[in-house]
């Protein structure tokens, strides 16, 4: 099985923190070189320093960029793509708020919308002639498992991880012929800081203590536990590798059997 990522270039969106950060992990760890893209350049600069190294060519990078300040993120992408093309993208961004939709403000779908479905736009177009350029790409989105079934007060949420699947499975037509493939993968509930935001939200709405509401989650869950970030990675990981090349529009739940559809 052809894992090796050895002259590959990833980029990955959220990089410094969660899913993003533990992707970025397996991603160098399997050869590639790894450029960090996040808001905060001082987590950036831990995050980066948390990568590993596999062989003495390998370089890693970090990015300041918003995902909401399009100007800017266009500007930043697209000079460090033509710095040294881009193979590998991983977008990644955090969830909207919680709530459900029919009371959610029209600014927070289009603050969500720009956020994911914009941003990616934006990135898939600033480093697109460089994977076409070399015949070689790979975009998986990290999501969620709301694609198959929504998930109750996530109104907004389900609504924009619906539009980026819808997006995704577009382009996994039009770019299979450049031998560029796009995946996305649906993390069930992981440990990470939007756990503890979904947990904290609903113990706020409801009055229930976190834990209560945490058992209450966890009975969903076949495999009876949350899942760890690198769990999550290594999916993302493998999907960007050589052995996953004919893998191509599709939705991969990492839930730990919580989905009932198939």
């Amino acid at each position: 099985m052809n894992l090796e990522l050895t002259g590959k270039h990833a980029l990955v969106c959220g990089g410094s923190q969660g899913i993003g950060h533990a992707a970025a992990i397996e991603l160098a760890a399997l050869g590639a070189d790894v450029t960090l893209l996040a808001r905060s350049p001082g987590a950036l600069a831990t995050a980066l320093a948390a990568l590993p190294r596999t062989h003495a060519a390998q370089q890693h990078a970090t990015l300041a960029a918003d995902m909401n300040e399009h100007t800017e993120l266009r500007v930043r992408v697209e000079a460090a793509a033509n710095d040294r093309a881009v193979h590998i993208l991983i977008n990644n961004s955090g969830g909207p708020p919680g709530g459900p939709a029919h009371t959610a403000a029209l600014d927070d779908f289009r603050i969500a919308f720009n956020q994911h479905v914009m941003a990616a736009q934006i990135v898939l177009q600033a480093i697109l002639p460089g994977m076409q350029a070399s015949g070689y790409g790979r975009i998986v989105n990290v999501i969620s498992t709301s694609v198959k079934e929504p998930i109750r007060n996530l109104g907004v949420s389900n609504t924009i991880r619906g539009a980026m699947a819808s997006w995704a499975k577009t382009l996994a037509t039009e770019l299979g012929p450049h031998g560029i493939t796009v995946n996305n993968v649906l993390p069930g509930y992981t440990k990470t800081q939007r756990l503890d935001q979904i947990l904290a939200d609903r113990a706020k709405a409801t009055g229930k203590p976190e834990a209560e509401i945490a058992k209450t989650i966890l009975a969903t869950v076949p495999l009876g536990r949350f899942a760890e970030a690198s769990e999550i990675a290594g999916v993302i990981a493998f999907l960007a590798t050589p052995a996953a090349g004919y893998i191509n529009g599709v939705n991969v739940p990492v839930d730990g059997g919580r989905t009932l559809s198939l």
